[in-house]
Formats: structure tokens, sequence, C-alpha cells
């Protein structure tokens, strides 16, 4: 009988453990009741079918899950007909939600627009029903820029669909960044910065994705305080709305970046002027950063940090990226070891629980980033407390290159849109195979996937199939998906738009690496020209 007993416990404690190699993550949750997760993910249903929602019956049961995996449960209600749709969080049970109205129902909701043709009555599922396990921890979304190429006029109406849209694909980890120039006013106001020397910091509302990063400063400028005080108030809105839904927000953290009067009013402190981002030049370029080793450079963050959570709460997690586009001063590794390590001390000196997610592209620069630079910042934090975004994993996987970025958890991203370009593009094939490539690969620290355009409203097709990648077997069977994308994109069964996608499946969405580095260039996105060459082309034959 014990040993009975004692087999059943260790299958529970099993179970909801699951395999994670990072059981830190377990910290990473939301505190949303279930009983809140519930009302707000029948929220989004009634959002999007007003008419309908009553015939879906949303819950949510924590228990549910399976280990670090997500898993919702679809099955029609014999008595009522109803859709019963469980899922262990809020956004599971929306993401079971639009998997119905998809495969069930032939509907589609993308950035620009919606078919919801829904039969009447709905399709039957028998018991025992469909049960769908994801195929990883994490869903991620965003791009740090996409706050200035696309989001950057939004109201509360805009991010209010934007995040029904979230939660219907099942993103867990949305990327949250309005609001934090009100918390670094207050850090530095209360450092004893001016007015005046915020002026000359902060850049105008476009530019606020490299200012973040510390590539510009003041360009667009001065910062209205009407902009700082209205971007908090939506920043409460987003995150209260998020966490509702049982999602994880990534907030900001400190880079080290600072007003470049600092040193007259901290003699004493150690700085540096970064090298100019672009073609921006000082005032505009040439930023100011407090050097790694100098102790206030913890202290602001923790700062940075505390006032965060005072204003803002926290799930834990913290993006902060550093040597954006400009290399760093030294390729040391005690140097990059200590510049990692001090990010991490301002994050977990606020918050012990702190996990800092960090996008891989300063990775791209190969000849800087060699294997012992890159292994010197990745381990200057414990295993597990740092997350790194294989942003561009579609076309330059970073992954196996740094041997699973050297244990340390990643995402592997589909970056695919640089500056919100409109022209038609994608590599279908290398998003088709890479995430379960990743996943396969021997001791595998990769727990999600992720899309991180730099601007969104074009090529959703290539988006879609990205997210359907995180449940479900893989690789898919691309045309037959493409099938299904078109009939469910216009609500009819039509052999020539189908003919159509599949050209363009074969064409513009086939495009291998060296059409990437020119996609963007198409005579409506070019500075006018007279001697204008070709870029791209394909086989004209085809249409």
């Amino acid at each position: 009988m014990k040993l009975l007993l004692y087999f059943l416990i260790i299958t529970l404690v099993g179970r909801n453990e699951g395999n994670n190699h990072f059981p830190h993550f377990r910290k990473l949750k939301s505190r949303a009741t279930a009983s809140v997760q519930t009302a707000a993910a029948q929220d989004v249903v009634r959002r999007l079918i007003p008419d309908r929602a009553e015939e879906f019956n949303i819950q949510v049961d924590p228990q549910l899950a399976e280990g670090d995996k997500d898993v919702f449960t679809l099955v029609t209600d014999k008595v009522t007909g109803k859709i019963n749709i469980t899922g262990n969080a809020g956004v599971v049970a929306t993401w079971g939600f639009y998997h119905f109205l998809k495969f069930h129902c032939g509907c589609h909701v993308s950035w620009g627009g919606q078919q919801l043709n829904i039969p009447k009555p709905l399709p039957v599922i028998e018991a025992p029903g469909h049960r769908m396990v994801s195929n990883d921890q994490f869903r991620y979304y965003e791009n740090v820029c996409t706050v200035s190429y696309s989001f950057v006029w939004y109201n509360w109406t805009d991010w209010e669909r934007q995040i029904d849209w979230m939660a219907l694909n099942g993103i867990n980890l949305p990327l949250a960044f309005n609001g934090q120039e009100a918390i670094m006013q207050r850090v530095f106001t209360n450092m004893n910065f001016t007015q005046k020397d915020l002026d000359d910091f902060f850049t105008g509302p476009a530019f606020l994705a490299w200012f973040r990063m510390g590539n510009i400063q003041k360009w667009g400028g001065p910062l209205p305080q009407s902009w700082i005080n209205d971007q908090l108030v939506l920043q409460h809105r987003i995150l209260r709305r998020m966490r509702s839904l049982g999602m994880i927000p990534v907030l900001a953290g400190f880079g080290g970046h600072v007003p470049a009067n600092i040193k007259k009013l901290y003699p004493n402190v150690n700085v540096s002027t970064l090298t100019n981002w672009s073609q921006f030049k000082p005032p505009y370029s040439g930023t100011t950063i407090i050097n790694f080793d100098d102790p206030l450079f913890a202290e602001v963050g923790r700062r940075f940090i505390e006032e965060t959570i005072k204003e803002l709460g926290t799930n834990h997690v913290y993006a902060t990226d550093l040597f954006n586009e400009m290399r760093p001063k030294s390729s040391n590794i005690t140097y990059l070891k200590m510049s990692g390590a001090a990010i991490y001390k301002g994050m977990v000196s606020a918050d012990p629980d702190a996990v800092w997610v960090m996008q891989g592209w300063l990775f791209q620069d190969s000849s800087f980033w060699k294997l012992p630079q890159a292994k010197a910042l990745l381990t200057s934090v414990p295993m597990g407390r740092m997350i790194v975004l294989d942003l561009f994993a579609e076309i330059r996987p970073l992954w196996q290159k740094y041997d699973s970025f050297f244990g340390q958890p990643f995402v592997w991203c589909m970056l695919h849109n640089y500056g919100g370009t409109m022209d038609l593009y994608g590599d279908i094939e290398s998003v088709n195979v890479g995430p379960s490539t990743a996943r396969s690969y021997p001791n595998s620290s990769m727990i999600g996937i992720g899309i991180s355009p730099e601007g969104i409203n074009q090529n959703y097709v290539m988006y879609e199939f990205m997210l359907d990648q995180g449940i479900g077997p893989g690789p898919k069977n691309i045309a037959e998906w493409i099938s299904g994308y078109a009939k469910r994109r216009y609500g009819v069964e039509n052999r020539y738009i189908d003919i159509g996608w599949q050209l363009l499946r074969g064409t513009v969405y086939s495009c291998n690496k060296t059409i990437h580095d020119a996609h963007g260039n198409v005579v409506f996105t070019g500075r006018p020209h007279l001697n204008m060459k070709e870029a791209v082309s394909f086989v004209t034959n085809h249409f």
C-alpha cells in the first residue's frame, strides 16, 4: 500500500512539473485566479462573435497543464449542444476557441480583418473530444522595434483588438513596453536630473524604439509630458488585460543609458560614450552609458525595477538589450561577463525572481561575437535566468552555432519583416522545419516559438503559419496548409484562389537567404532613381 501511494505521489509530481530543465520558470505564472481568467476569455469570445458567443462554454482549469506544456480540450455538450472549451489558462482557452473556429468552422482572424462565417448549427465534436498539447512552454510576440513601426499611435481600442488577437493565437509571453518613459522620468528626477536634461535625452514618440536601445537620443523631441502620462495610463490597461488572460507580460529593464549631463551630478561615475549609430551624429547619437563596473550601474538598475514594480506590478520578466547594432568597447571575456552580470544584478536586487529577456540580434555581428565572447555574455547570469530570443531564426539561426546558447533557454523566432516593408515575401520552408529541428537538437534548451516582426499588417500568411508551429506535429504539408488557409481567409473553396496561392507559395513565399537580403528593395519603397536595378526577380511564366 505504501509503495502504491509513493508511486502515485511521484506520478502526480512528475505530471505537474514535466520535463522543464529550468525550475525557476515555475515562478513565471499568472496570479489571476481561474475565475478571472475564465471571465476574460469569455469576453474575448463576446467581442469577436457577440451574436454567437453563448454557444461556447469557456472554462479555465490550471490542473489541465501537462508539466510546462499548455493544454486545451474541445467537446460538444450533449445536452446543450454548446462547445465546451477548457484550457489551463485564459489565453490557452481562447487559443482553443480559435482552433475550433479555424479548423472546424473554416474561419479566419488576422491583423487586418476577419472572415467569420460560422456554420449553423455548430459542428459537433463527439466525446471524448479533442485534447491539444502545446509543443513548447511559451509563444512570444513582438520586436522592440514594433512599438515604433506599428504601435506608436495605438490607442486603447487598437490595443484591445491586438491583445484579443494575441489571445486567439495562444501568445502567452508578449512584450509590454508602453509607459517606461514615466518610470525613467521618476528615477532620473530623483537623481536630480533637470527637465532640460530629460528633454535632451528622450526622443519623440515615433523614435522611442531606438532611444530605448541607446542608439539615439533627443531626435524628434522633446517628448511631451502629456505623452508620458497617457502612455502610462495605457500601459496599466494593457497589463490589466494581458494578466487577466493569464499572459506573462515582459516589462522593460535598465540598459545603462543615461542623460549626458550625468558627470555634473555624479563627478566620480565612470561612463562611456557609445559609437554613433547608423548615420546619426551628436547630439542625437553617441549616447552616454554608465560603465558596467561602476556601482551606480546596478544601483540605477535596481531603482528602475523597483519603480516599475511599484507602479506596474510584475511577472518577473524584464527585457534589456545590450550593444544593439553597436559593438562593445572591448572583446575581453571578463568585460563581457561583467556587462551581463551588471544588468542581472540590477534586476535581482529589486526582484529576486527576475528573468532577463534578451534579443539575440547582437550576435548577428559574427565577426565580433565569436564563441568565447558570446559564451561570456550568455553565461554571465545563472542558467535559466536569461531567455534569449533567437530573433532571426528563419534565415540566420544562432542556436546551433552557439550550442543551444550554451544552455540558456531560448525562443525560436521568425523576424520576417524589417521596417514595416510591404512587399510579398517569406521563407515558409525554413519556418516549417526550423522549430522542430531546434526542439530535437541534443540537450536543446528551446522553450518556445515567437514572431518578432519590426512591423505588422503585411504577409499575414507567414505569421499564421509560424504560430501554427506551436501546436500539433511538424513539419507540415505546406501545400495542404496553404489550401486550408486560402479557404479560411476567403470563406469559400475556389480552385482559382487555390492555384493563385500555390503560385505564391512556390515563389514569393519560398525565398532563399539571397532574396531575403534584397526583398525590401521594391520599386514603390525605393528612392527614385534613373538607373534603378532589379533587386529581386521571379520566373514570370509562373504568373
